[in-house]
């Protein structure tokens, strides 16, 4: 994928660090981030938090938080990027919650998804409706990740 080749190159330039906690995307997120030149130099790792006990859990999103605002949402995706980029000791994590599919999920239909982005002084979030089967929306989401943190690091 040309997107992460395009940021790992900008990430390396500066010398930072990503890393991701995903939900929908599945790995798929930190997957194209590795397959990229310049992966061994700039990604940390990536914790894979399909489940809401996992969010709650091991990357530690707020149990209050989820209980008000849902696995899919804003706050929760704000979340995963902020307490990811902590764990990982890294300069940048991108985050992905959302529904894929089949069916809908917490009342949001199928191609809900929220990315976000969290650095040491930016964090900011996107709320996508994406459209295609599974396999679309996953793809799309990590596209989507990949290029907010892209824009933000121009």
């Amino acid at each position: 994928m040309q997107l992460a080749a395009d940021l790992m190159a900008v990430l390396v330039e500066r010398g930072e660090t990503v890393c991701t906690a995903e939900s929908l995307t599945g790995g798929l997120l930190c997957a194209y981030l590795t397959a990229a030149p310049g992966a061994s130099q700039s990604v940390r790792g990536g914790v894979v938090a399909y489940m809401t006990d996992v969010k709650r859990d091991v990357v530690g999103v707020d149990p209050d938080l989820l209980r008000s605002h849902g696995a899919v949402s804003a706050p929760t995706a704000v979340a995963l990027a902020r307490n990811a980029s902590r764990l990982f000791l890294a300069d940048w994590a991108i985050a992905t919650t959302g529904v894929a599919g089949p069916t809908e999920q917490e009342g949001k239909p199928v191609g809900t998804v929220f990315v976000a982005i969290a650095g040491a002084h930016t964090e900011a979030v996107v709320d996508l409706r994406l459209t295609g089967d599974r396999v679309r929306i996953r793809e799309q989401a990590c596209a989507a990740g990949i290029a907010l943190l892209h824009k933000i690091l121009e």
